[in-house]
């Protein structure tokens, strides 16, 4: 059984949809960032950091925070969407860092300067949509002769998913970008990835 701390971010979509793709039953905690809960006693006992999502895995009683960690500790404990070959597995790897290091944190703060500051800085929003559409077009060349990051599907993808998922929401279009436009029509067809995106309810 594992215990799933979460919010509706894509960062905390990648865990619950990793969990539905490889099966493993999980109890999901809300964890309202926009209220304050990562900030707790108890989440912070968790996670140092107080971001979500993080895990606690009661068979191993091993705790995981981190989404990219998180994505490896149930890849690895399953034999799932992560290449036992050295090549194969490197490959993914840094695709997930590629994510972890550019995706995640260059479209959250498109997100933050666009969508949330009190104040619209015209610098900071031209500054992270001109490297949010950078990093479209890495992934676009990525795509162009394989189905998934990787070829395989993996935890690249599971990784680069959610934050790509939210173009719209970010008033951006993938219509000139055709190979990354296909991949996330194919990965949200996923069951997994559908279900894993609804978490929490």
């Amino acid at each position: 059984m594992i215990d799933l701390y979460t919010f509706t971010t894509p960062n905390g979509r990648k865990a619950s949809i990793m969990l539905e793709e490889v099966g493993l039953t999980y109890n999901v905690h809300k964890i309202d960032i926009t209220k304050g809960d990562q900030f707790t006693p108890e989440f912070v006992a968790i996670n140092p950091n107080s971001k979500i999502p993080a895990i606690v895995d009661r068979e191993t009683d091993i705790t995981v925070f981190e989404s990219g960690a998180i994505l490896i500790y149930l890849a690895e404990k399953t034999g799932k969407f992560l290449p036992a070959d050295q090549k194969g597995r490197y490959q993914v790897l840094q695709w997930l860092m590629f994510q972890m290091g550019g995706v995640g944190p260059m479209f959250g703060q498109l997100n933050h300067f666009k969508r949330f500051a009190p104040e619209k800085i015209p610098y900071a929003i031209e500054r992270y949509e001109k490297e949010t559409l950078r990093l479209y077009d890495v992934l676009d060349k990525q795509l162009a002769d394989k189905e998934y990051i990787c070829g395989d599907y993996s935890i690249a993808d599971i990784a680069t998913y959610p934050w790509v998922a939210i173009y719209e929401f970010q008033g951006l279009t993938l219509d000139d970008r055709p190979n990354l436009k296909r991949w996330v029509e194919t990965v949200q067809q996923r069951p997994a990835v559908k279900k894993g995106m609804a978490v929490p309810a």
